[in-house]
């Protein structure tokens, strides 16, 4: 997956004037000018490693004579205890950048970590686990990618890159055979027709509207079976709504193409992640 760094360096300079403002007071105030430091970054619990080289990144646009060794790549297994990367250079740019590159790792590594333990209880189905829109303002294109770190894929990135015609779209439209109408004779004919449903009803609506993907929301899975049964391979079929590391397996069972969990990036638990400085050298 490519992020561009002109997108990338958008996110670290927003997140570094929100933590740092006009200035960073604590260490502008007790690091010696001309201090350098060595520290080291490393997990405090095993997951999965996602965003080592967004971490690099903050660093250096706080200066480029910090020297990130990594120790770790995207998508490596740690335990507690293991080293991510060394971070080597001026003290005070270091020591500023540490909370920022951080919180990128952290939450990026638990995202990674998440997806790795959903996707591995899939293995040896013919599902796949994709995300949702329900990212972080700002930093979805960031998380999407630390999904795909983990072994899952990505849903559409935003509302312009794919059609999902859902419950409240249904109503203004005037049901489902008017929305995926519509959808066909103003969409590009490259893009698929996807359309969110809740009951037996809306299944067979949508096959007969001709939607590419169903989205069967909010069902159990013997409702998911059954609505397997009605499809036919007539139309993908995607799980969404309410998903959980304890009922994705249930989910692929029942016959789901794809399962969306929106919990993959929207209540997900940040990996615990240090930096320890080890050392202080005055410059000369």
């Amino acid at each position: 997956m490519h992020i561009c760094v002109k997108l990338l360096d958008e996110i670290i300079a927003g997140a570094i004037k929100e933590d740092v403002g006009t200035g960073d007071l604590t260490t502008m105030i007790t690091v010696p000018e001309g201090a350098v430091t060595e520290g080291y970054i490393y997990a405090k619990e095993k997951g999965i490693i996602a965003g080592t080289w967004v971490a690099e990144r903050v660093f250096y646009f706080l200066s480029s004579e910090i020297k990130f060794t990594y120790q770790k790549k995207d998508g490596d297994r740690v335990n507690r205890g293991d080293v991510i990367a060394v971070v080597a250079g001026p003290a005070g740019p270091i020591l500023t950048g540490e909370r920022v590159a951080l919180n990128i790792i952290q939450r990026l590594s638990g995202i990674a970590t998440q997806t790795a333990a959903i996707t591995d209880k899939l293995k040896g189905f013919g599902s796949i686990v994709v995300d949702t829109r329900k990212t972080t303002p700002g930093l979805r294109v960031l998380e999407k990618y630390a999904v795909t770190v983990g072994g899952g894929r990505n849903h559409r990135f935003g509302l312009y890159d794919g059609i999902l015609i859902k419950d409240n779209h249904i109503k203004v439209a005037g049901g489902i055979a008017n929305a995926v109408a519509m959808a066909r004779a103003k969409a590009p004919h490259t893009l698929k027709v996807e359309v969110e449903v809740e009951t037996r009803e809306g299944v067979l609506e949508a096959l007969e509207a001709g939607a590419d993907i169903i989205m069967l929301d909010n069902m159990d899975f013997e409702a998911v079976s059954e609505a397997v049964r009605l499809i036919n391979r007539r139309a993908q079929v995607e799980v969404s709504g309410g998903v959980t590391e304890d009922t994705v397996e249930g989910y692929a069972r029942a016959g789901a193409d794809i399962i969306s969990i929106g919990a993959l990036t929207n209540s997900v638990k940040a990996l615990d992640i240090s930096l320890d400085v080890k050392e202080i050298k005055i410059g000369s």
